[in-house]
């Protein structure tokens, strides 16, 4: 019977197929991030996951990163009061400061109040209409806002994501804007097992990418491309991405975590 690997164990593994993708690329694993998407893990492996260290977590729901984003702040608040604990054997345990908040699902506007003020970095910018409600909420708090355009780099209908030839001049669009910042990009592959088919995806947005990259946008900071769940991080990281966005393979199960498609229904 194969043993039951622990979240520690799976975490460690993923970071070791990270490290060895990137290699693959003329990279290594440090130069990769990796955003751990909790949306189905429990408050207690999220614990976990801040105990090994791990900085970057994302959430494709408004509400839930809302409420997540203080929970842990509280936690890191009441751990940074107890700076000399240690675990089970003695280690230090090796809490983070601070913890990056990811946006990777569909941002619906009426929910940028809920989500801009505790998000890193928002993937899924898709549309003038979402660009300008988050421009909007940044002017009047004179604050700036990282992120990325999201591109339907597989062509299928039910993916959000602008169209590949529309990304451009968005990302031109959000340039000329006075508070959001455009990073880069974020796409999804194709639905399908098709292995060729995934990479073809992800090397379409890679070029995508370094054509916009040319345009000198957001000062020369237009350097992220997010790309790669828990099925394909790997061949995303050989393609090109510098972020993977990983549930299931670090949380356990086969849950639908990683899948950024689903209705933000908050």
């Amino acid at each position: 019977m194969t043993a039951v690997m622990t979240l520690e164990a799976r975490y460690k593994d993923v970071l070791t197929r990270v490290d060895g993708a990137a290699r693959t690329s003329g990279r290594t694993g440090a130069d990769i991030m990796v955003v751990a998407v909790s949306k189905y893990a429990g408050l207690d492996e999220i614990r976990e996951l801040l105990r090994l260290g791990h900085q970057d977590f994302g959430e494709s729901r408004a509400l839930q990163l809302e409420q997540r984003a203080a929970l842990v702040d509280e936690m890191l608040n009441r751990r940074h009061a107890m700076p000399d604990v240690a675990d089970r054997q003695g280690l230090p345990i090796a809490f983070p400061d601070h913890v990056r908040w990811h946006m990777i699902g569909h941002l619906q506007r009426n929910k940028v109040k809920k989500v801009a003020p505790v998000s890193r970095l928002i993937h899924t910018v898709d549309s003038l209409r979402l660009v300008e409600e988050l421009q909007n909420y940044a002017m009047k708090r004179d604050e700036d806002i990282d992120v990325l355009v999201q591109v339907n780099c597989s062509g299928e209908e039910q993916k959000h994501g602008c169209p590949v030839a529309a990304a451009g001049a968005l990302c031109e669009q959000i340039d000329l804007t006075g508070n959001l910042r455009v990073r880069g990009m974020m796409t999804m592959a194709a639905d399908t097992q098709d292995e060729n088919e995934v990479r073809s995806c992800f090397r379409r947005c890679a070029e995508l990418f370094e054509e916009i990259g040319k345009l000198g946008l957001c000062d020369g900071r237009f350097n992220i491309l997010s790309m790669g769940m828990s099925g394909d991080f790997e061949a995303a990281i050989e393609c090109g991405a510098n972020v993977v966005r990983v549930g299931s393979a670090i949380f356990g199960g086969h849950l639908p975590e990683d899948h950024t498609e689903q209705p933000d229904d908050d």
